[in-house]
C-alpha cells in the first residue's frame, strides 16, 4: 500500500491531530493512545485535510520553508502514515 499522488489525503476518522500543551508538540490521538510527532511530521499531517494531494502538500511545504526536493521525504512519511492507518485516500 502506498500513496496515490493524484488522490486527496486526509486524517483517518479514528485518529485526531492536535497540539498537546503538556508535550509541547503535535500528537495523533486514537482510542488506544497517542503518537508524539516531530515538527516535520506535524507540518505534513496538518495539510492532510482531504483537500490536498501529494503534489499540493509538497508544494505548500516547499514554499513555506523556502526549499525544494522534499518529495521523497514527504512521500516516505505519508506511506508510513498510510500503513499505520493515520491517513486515508478515496
Amino acid at each position: 500500500m502506498s500513496i496515490n499522488p493524484d488522490q486527496p489525503i486526509k486524517i483517518s476518522p479514528m485518529f485526531r491531530l492536535q497540539w498537546e500543551e503538556a508535550q509541547q508538540k503535535f500528537v495523533i490521538l486514537y482510542p488506544e493512545g497517542m503518537v508524539e510527532l516531530n515538527q516535520s511530521s506535524a507540518e505534513i499531517l496538518k495539510l492532510c485535510d482531504g483537500a490536498h494531494n501529494l503534489g499540493q502538500i509538497v508544494g505548500e511545504l516547499e514554499r513555506k520553508f523556502q526549499t525544494s526536493g522534499l518529495t521523497n521525504d514527504i512521500t516516505a512519511f505519508l506511506d508510513i502514515a498510510l500503513k499505520n492507518g493515520w491517513i486515508q485516500q478515496h
